[in-house]
């Protein structure tokens, strides 16, 4: 699936994504409130200021990611890979974190 179908299917009501390979998508400054990317590899996506509030991102593969000023407000991050993502000054009020990762050079953290 490529990204205009993806916009056009969240603009007619899909919200289940899961599994898709958005690898280094640009998806910068969307509106995705509410979908799931469960299990979908964004590695080095960029999602700069794009509203993830509610999200289900579960298993998801963000290595590299760009979060910039994303909405991660509530979003479900249960088991994503969060490695070498950049978070700088996204929001992530009452975020579900549990057991999802972040490697920060040689450091590790699970939550």
């Amino acid at each position: 699936m490529n990204i205009n179908e993806l916009f056009s299917r969240y603009a007619a009501g899909q919200r289940d994504f899961r599994n898709l390979n958005l690898m280094a998508a640009n998806l910068r400054n969307m509106n995705l409130r509410g979908i799931n990317l469960s299990g979908a590899n964004l590695t080095k996506a960029n999602l700069t200021r794009t509203n993830l509030s509610h999200a289900n991102l579960t298993g998801a593969i963000l290595t590299g990611a760009i979060f910039t000023e994303t909405n991660l407000t509530r979003a479900n991050l249960r088991d994503a890979n969060l490695s070498g993502t950049d978070l700088t000054d996204a929001n992530l009020s009452q975020a579900y974190v549990n057991r999802a990762m972040i490697v920060n050079g040689k450091t590790s953290y699970m939550f």
